[in-house]
């Protein structure tokens, strides 16, 4: 075909094409949110599962605190504080009650208040309907955290624009479904590894198809991205259990089985969570690579199977690269301070590599970026087969 010809063909597809992708897009986006909010309002059996009639939450302000009791041993403090705190929500507004504060000498777990502190108090109430007992809880975040997210979701809708609605979808979506569906699954009895494969499925699907669209380019990613999933949860279980891993390495894993979850296996839960977070990352390389590879389809239609395959190559080499560092520095935040901790006692480098702690995040990161690596060739074969050859508007 001339370059003339080729000009004028997409010239002609390509409005017609536009609209059928938007089209579709917009079907989706609409599915999308009908899932999420259908996936958000089921009950999943664990809705106020530690609340009773006889409790209620509500914010509240610190008026005045006491800190004799408390004393200082080296950087931490333990001891009890006596608090004054009026109640700024819910049926009791306007009261002021006297509580404590007990720390016992574990800054990951005391808290410290100050007068003029925004609290969260949970009240204990009488049959007659007084309060019986307040407690604070914990400082208040709730309006913070709703800000940083109406923060966050518009500028991603100011930027992005369209785009960015439905990378709002997305993330909305993810979030739901983690919360409402695969935790509470898990906790029902479903082993982690199948029910976290069967989750990260349908994410992967709805997160590429509404940021990729239902087009072949998607399709690609999709391909790319689940067969980098499925074969880094083979390469997860593997290791785990070669390096004897026993799975209670992360923060309350032990204390679910004390909470009445004995059937937990705490292995196939601490292998499910390398997959499960690596996926994102697979998808956005897998998506980077497929889109790559769709572009140079749409510039050059004429293309061979086996010079679009060649060029896949040459881009996923460089986006690999990048992305496996990326998934390195990602992950090192949840053992920086373990390892400053090894170095400033000097601890031998022998010794620092067998604890299981230290194999557990070696297992999950070099796994995780194994998988990322494995993803680059399965997308570029993916997309051979699904873009290439095509001569036609898609």
């Amino acid at each position: 075909m001339a370059r003339g010809d080729e000009k004028t063909t997409m010239q002609i597809w390509m409005p017609g094409s536009i609209k059928r992708e938007t089209g579709r897009d917009l079907i989706f986006v609409l599915v999308s949110i009908f899932l999420t909010i259908l996936f958000f309002i089921i009950p999943n059996g664990f809705e106020g599962a530690s609340q009773t009639a006889e409790s209620e939450r509500a914010r509240g302000k610190v008026v005045e605190v006491n800190n004799e009791r408390l004393i200082n041993i080296g950087p931490v403090k333990q001891g009890e504080q006596q608090l004054e705190v009026e109640i700024r929500s819910g049926r009791f507004k306007g009261q002021i009650f006297s509580g404590s504060n007990n720390l016992i000498g574990k800054i990951e777990m005391d808290k410290l208040f100050a007068p003029g502190d925004s609290v969260l108090v949970v009240i204990s109430i009488s049959e007659d309907g007084a309060m019986r007992h307040a407690q604070v809880y914990d400082h208040y975040r709730t309006g913070k955290t709703v800000f940083l997210c109406l923060l966050f979701f518009f500028f991603i809708v100011l930027i992005m624009g369209w785009m960015g609605i439905k990378i709002l979808i997305s993330f909305v979506f993810t979030a739901v479904v983690l919360i409402r569906v695969l935790f509470p699954a898990m906790l029902r009895g479903w082993d982690p590894i199948f029910a976290s494969v069967i989750l990260v499925t349908i994410l992967t699907a709805v997160i590429i198809f509404l940021v990729g669209g239902i087009t072949r380019r998607g399709l690609t990613a999709f391909a790319g991205s689940m067969g980098g999933v499925l074969l880094t949860s083979c390469l997860a279980f593997f290791f785990t259990y070669w390096f004897k891993i026993h799975g209670a390495v992360r923060p309350f894993a032990e204390a679910l089985l004390y909470s009445g979850y004995t059937h937990l296996n705490l292995v196939h839960l601490f292998v499910s969570g390398i997959f499960l977070a690596s996926s994102g990352a697979m998808m956005d390389l897998s998506m980077d690579i497929a889109s790559a590879m769709d572009e140079i389809k749409k510039q050059y239609p004429a293309i061979s199977r086996f010079n679009l395959i060649k060029s896949g190559v040459s881009v996923s080499r460089h986006v690999a690269g990048t992305m496996s560092t990326t998934l390195l520095l990602a992950y090192s935040a949840e053992y920086t301070a373990m390892v400053m901790t090894f170095i400033a006692q000097g601890i031998p480098p022998e010794n620092v590599i067998n604890l299981v702690w230290v194999s557990s995040e070696v297992v999950h990161t070099l796994v995780g970026c194994f998988g990322l690596v494995l993803v680059a060739p399965l997308t570029v074969f993916a997309g051979g087969i699904i873009l290439g050859g095509q001569d036609r508007p898609r």
